[in-house]
């Protein structure tokens, strides 16, 4: 802060010698010493105060982030994106729904919700299958069976024999 060296502080101290005298020196040294001491003090106490005020700004900070962090959460899970995809999972594990037709999310927009004046629809039941679906489905498989699915390559198996003795690889392995 100050810089003021060695040769600074004799020069004071032979004008403080002179000018105040050696019988009033040593007071004027300790009321000094006083004075220094109750600047650091409030020195320090200011520079406390300004620290505690930093840590209260940047736990009020903290808060605040933490706010918005807890209030994005909450808005996360309720009503939002985590209701829609719970509903969605029960919807799909549902096994009476496996009976009744998917519907599609635009057929779903387009439709008006029902009223309760409106008889809610009934289910219809698919066509039963025909000789002619049969004879598809059999020419299909014939089809497909005639094509190979991968190319493989064929590999001889050769007999496993069953050694009393241990190789010399598990004895290796044993060893360390």
């Amino acid at each position: 802060m100050f810089d003021i060296g060695w040769s600074e502080l004799v020069l004071i101290g032979v004008v403080a010698l002179v000018a105040i005298g050696p019988k009033e020196l040593p007071g004027v040294l300790r009321m000094v010493g006083q004075w220094m001491g109750k600047a650091r003090k409030m020195a320090a106490e200011f520079q406390g105060q300004f620290q505690e005020a930093m840590r209260e700004a940047e736990i009020a900070d903290l808060k605040k982030s933490f706010d918005e962090v807890k209030e994005a959460a909450s808005g996360f899970t309720s009503g939002g994106l985590m209701t829609s995809l719970q509903k969605d999972v029960s919807d799909a594990l549902r096994v009476d729904a496996l009976d009744k037709p998917a519907e599609t999310a635009t057929a779903a927009a387009v439709e008006p919700p029902a009223t309760s004046s409106e008889a809610p629809a009934t289910p219809t039941t698919p066509e039963a299958p025909t000789p002619e679906t049969f004879v598809e489905a059999e020419a299909h498989a014939a089809i497909a069976m005639n094509e190979p699915l991968a190319i493989t390559r064929e590999v001889e198996q050769t007999p496993v024999t069953q050694d009393t003795a241990p190789s010399e690889a598990i004895k290796d392995a044993k060893a360390s």
